[in-house]
């Protein structure tokens, strides 16, 4: 991807490590991307809600406030997408930083070009274009998926969801009554130019539940299919 490509995509460096921070930032704009940084997590998630940034590349072990509840208070007004940075073989961390709201995640060592691969499929991605959308809402049971408002509902109330909890809702409903796969629903989500481990699809349809059903007692929509991957029920409770 040329600098030309990337002039216009500002990406927000959250990391307290002066060397790593630097090496990103001369690494990112080497690649034509403009750049922000923060040292700490309360300077990093004020730039983050002030808007101006496409992506923020996030540490988690930072001074005042610690990157996961960095993720946990962005989440509240913001859908920009993070990439978090974490020590290496931290699977904990990992899955922690996840269910915050991550939309992908990176171990420490690692290699700057798995990096910027990385922030450039995170900046392709997005909801469909309108051409490949599916036509009109798609709906099971109380859920309905609106693809031109982007808008998710059940009972007749919103649903907010992060983007990737819309992509696999999306994926899922439009498969509705087929299997789908881990790799699948990977390809579909993420992209077939990913680095997304299948288990990582586990801890997007556990939070995807979790704001669908609630505290609802009849039952998830979207049902486990061991040694296989997931489906979305078409039948009643």
């Amino acid at each position: 991807m040329s600098g030309t490509d990337n002039k216009k995509k500002k990406i927000l460096i959250v990391e307290d490590d002066g060397g790593v921070s630097s090496f990103l930032r001369l690494e990112l704009e080497h690649e034509g991307y403009e750049t922000g940084t923060a040292a700490d997590g309360r300077t990093g998630l004020e730039l983050c809600t002030g808007g101006g940034f496409d992506l923020v590349l996030l540490d988690i072990m930072l001074p005042a406030l610690n990157g996961i509840e960095v993720l946990r208070r962005l989440r509240r007004e913001s859908e920009i997408p993070v990439i978090v940075v974490t020590a290496k073989d931290d699977t904990a961390d990992a899955v922690t930083a996840l269910d915050a709201g991550a939309d992908d995640y990176i171990t420490k060592p690692f290699a700057i070009e798995e990096l910027l691969a990385r922030v450039r499929r995170m900046l392709r991605r997005s909801v469909p274009e309108k051409g490949n959308m599916p036509a009109g809402k798609l709906a099971v049971r109380d859920i309905e998926l609106d693809p031109e408002a982007c808008r998710v509902t059940r009972g007749g109330k919103e649903v907010a969801l992060t983007r990737t909890e819309y992509m696999l809702l999306l994926c899922l409903l439009s498969n509705r009554g087929k299997a789908m796969s881990r790799d699948q629903i990977i390809d579909f989500v993420w992209g077939t130019d990913h680095f997304i481990e299948a288990n990582s699809v586990d801890v997007y349809v556990r939070y995807l539940r979790s704001k669908l059903d609630g505290d609802r007692k009849d039952g998830s929509l979207i049902k486990t299919l061991r040694g296989i991957g997931y489906i979305i029920s078409t039948e009643e409770a």
